[in-house]
């Protein structure tokens, strides 16, 4: 089954809610491997636990949900964060957005939407955690290939040799010596001061 093996931390300042959230995702099959009082706590809790999932109420005492929401995604502590609430303000709504948050349940939740809710904003961070790895593999793959083509360009314009032998060059160098082509051609561009 699908939420089998999902690992959630609960963050809300009401211990109610919290035994009432953990009893319900237990039976449906969720794992749930901590629990917080107030933001701080819950960005501690994901550092040590590095869940799947984080239900993170927005008023919390000392750090509120949206700020600790924030410190997880941008120290990649869970994969996703959906906001608990009592409020369905606007602003709330939008603060959240800009944040990444992938769900918003508003209080009291409804036990027949909370399992689908969840499993729609699990599996788009997924998506777009494995669209950001791609998008990253593609910008590095752009620029080793700039600098593979300076460098290039600086071996053919100092030894005179043609576009095919001067990378032929690089590569012969880069298996030789057990180095990337983009760690040679590094090397050849700060040797010749030109990068």
């Amino acid at each position: 089954m699908y939420k089998d093996g999902i690992r959630v931390v609960i963050a809300d300042d009401e211990p109610i809610t919290r035994m009432d959230l953990k009893e319900l995702l237990s039976e449906e099959g969720y794992q749930v491997v901590g629990e917080a009082a107030d933001g701080f706590d819950a960005v501690e809790v994901c550092k040590q636990c590095r869940p799947d999932l984080v239900l993170m109420d927005i008023k919390m005492p000392l750090l509120d949900g949206l700020s600790a929401a924030k410190i997880v995604y941008e120290e990649n502590l869970a994969d996703t964060v959906m906001m608990l609430t009592a409020y369905s303000e606007r602003e709330f709504v939008d603060q959240a957005k800009d944040i990444g948050v992938a769900g918003y349940l508003v209080k009291p939740i409804d036990e027949k939407s909370l399992v689908p809710s969840i499993e729609l904003a699990v599996a788009r961070s997924k998506d777009m955690k494995k669209l950001r790895k791609d998008m990253q593999k593609v910008s590095e793959r752009l620029e080793n290939r700039s600098i593979i083509e300076k460098a290039k360009g600086q071996v053919m314009a100092q030894e005179g040799m043609t576009e095919q032998d001067a990378y032929d060059y690089i590569r012969k160098l880069s298996q030789t010596k057990n180095l990337s082509m983009r760690r040679v051609a590094e090397i050849i561009l700060m040797k010749s001061g030109g990068q």
